[in-house]
């Protein structure tokens, strides 16, 4: 069978690699050059490259279920795993600590290496179709004939627009974040954390997020409702500086005395929890021969580290499929059945939290009058210990989050008596944003 893959990020080079170690005939068309052999990878159009990154015990999992040489490469380059100890279970693994710089080396010079696959760089035009099937792609004006073509361009891919529905759930999140890179100094201690993972701490209008990477590195972030202008000011260093030494916790990761800052300050934009199904122009039936996969599907806030995750459980269905199918035509359909059972749930979750989390930083009580959030439900556990029995497959995306259902009335309970969940010790909104005037008026 031909493959052409449209990008050669995650999803592209684990659907084509593993495709081509099957015995297909696969090209991976991306218009980036590729890693250089010294200095900065840009990775321009991958808006999400050089932000904080989580990768979730899903992403190791595919990876050496699916392409261990990659996971091999991934480890050597310093990726390190992280152990949750869960109250009752014991161990359990919650995936790895790396930047994405890290992974998608790895990933693109294991590709280099597999037999049947070529990432060729270019810009594709759009699909070709005849006979009520995809036939292949048009790379820079001409035509690259395919059995199947993957669409693995992300969320901001547009080559397929002409024969794909537009997304039909979510948008704008009514978020942004800015974030840094820094590293640690030699034989400086890490900072505060509330798991293996990350430390973080909310406040009356904002949110404070520090994510560990591999052997030191680091990422601050700090995110704010859309709206919120003011704050849209933390994207300039003295600011950005300012709040983090003002800041209980991510003062004592970003002291200068503990850790340097390799990166300029990062603005990362609006957030969107977005999801596009298989469905063609119109809502009818996809195009057979073509499926999309990845954030071409599902884009979710990146707050909590989902999107790889579920970038590789759909690739892994993906794969499954193909295997079963001897027509590659065929697998739109029932991949899309799939993704509206385990893809568009946790969308909705996104959209539910992320929502209420803006009404509530803009000055909203609790809402009673529908059900809560997930985050909601599992802050309530703070009071209630019994919430904590549905916490683990909500958090290691074992379970949907319909897992939490059954101890939403649990914390219900815990609202209606009048507690709320505590804010971090730390400025209010408010009081950064006469951080953040000062920091400026002295950089000016």
């Amino acid at each position: 069978m031909r493959v052409a893959v449209v990008g050669a990020g995650p999803a592209g080079l684990l659907v084509g690699s593993v495709l081509a170690g099957r015995g297909h005939e696969v090209v991976a068309v991306e218009r980036d050059t590729g890693p250089p052999r010294q200095g900065v990878w840009a990775r321009r159009g991958v808006m999400q490259f050089h932000h904080a990154h989580g990768f979730r015990s899903q992403v190791g999992q595919v990876l050496q279920e699916e392409w261990p040489a990659a996971f091999a490469a991934w480890m050597a380059l310093g990726a390190e795993p992280i152990t949750f100890d869960v109250p009752g279970v014991g161990p359990v693994p919650g995936g790895h600590r790396s930047r994405r710089d890290t992974f998608e080396r790895a990933l693109r010079a294991t590709s280099d290496g597999v037999a049947g696959l070529s990432v060729r760089q270019g810009h594709v035009d759009g699909v070709v179709s005849s006979g009520g099937r995809v036939r292949g792609i048009v790379v820079d004006g001409h035509p690259l004939e395919a059995d199947l073509v993957v669409d693995a361009s992300g969320r901001s891919g547009r080559a397929t627009d002409d024969v794909r529905a537009p997304s039909s759930l979510g948008g704008p999140c009514g978020m942004a974040y800015v974030d840094r890179q820094y590293r640690l100094r030699d034989g400086a201690e890490p900072g505060p954390m509330a798991n293996p993972l990350l430390w973080q701490a909310d406040f009356d209008g904002y949110q404070a997020i520090v994510f560990l990477h591999e052997r030191g590195w680091f990422s601050a972030v700090l995110v704010r409702p859309t709206a919120d202008a003011a704050l849209k000011r933390l994207r300039h260093a003295a600011a950005f500086d300012a709040a983090c030494a003002a800041i209980p916790g991510l003062a004592e990761w970003t002291d200068p005395a503990r850790a340097l800052p390799v990166t300029q300050v990062l603005p990362g934009g609006a957030l969107y929890n977005v999801y596009r199904g298989q469905r063609g122009i119109g809502g009818g039936p996809g195009l057979p021969g073509l499926v999309s996969v990845g954030d071409a599907v599902a884009t979710t806030t990146p707050t909590v580290g989902r999107g790889l995750a579920m970038t590789f459980l759909q690739v892994r269905r993906l794969l499954a499929l193909v295997d079963a199918e001897a027509d590659p035509a065929l697998v739109g359909e029932p991949f899309d059945a799939w993704c509206e059972d385990n893809m568009v749930p946790w969308v909705r979750d996104h959209i539910r939290v992320d929502d209420d989390q803006v009404r509530r930083w803009q000055g909203g009580d609790v809402d009673l009058t529908r059900p809560l959030p997930s985050d909601l439900i599992l802050s309530a556990a703070q009071v209630d210990p019994r919430i904590h029995r549905a916490a683990p497959g909500y958090l290691g995306m074992v379970d949907l989050p319909s897992c939490l259902d059954p101890v939403e009335p649990l914390a219900r309970a815990v609202y209606e008596s009048g507690w709320r969940p505590p804010r971090s010790p730390g400025p209010t909104r408010d009081e950064l944003v006469d951080l953040i005037e000062a920091a400026d008026h002295q950089d000016g």
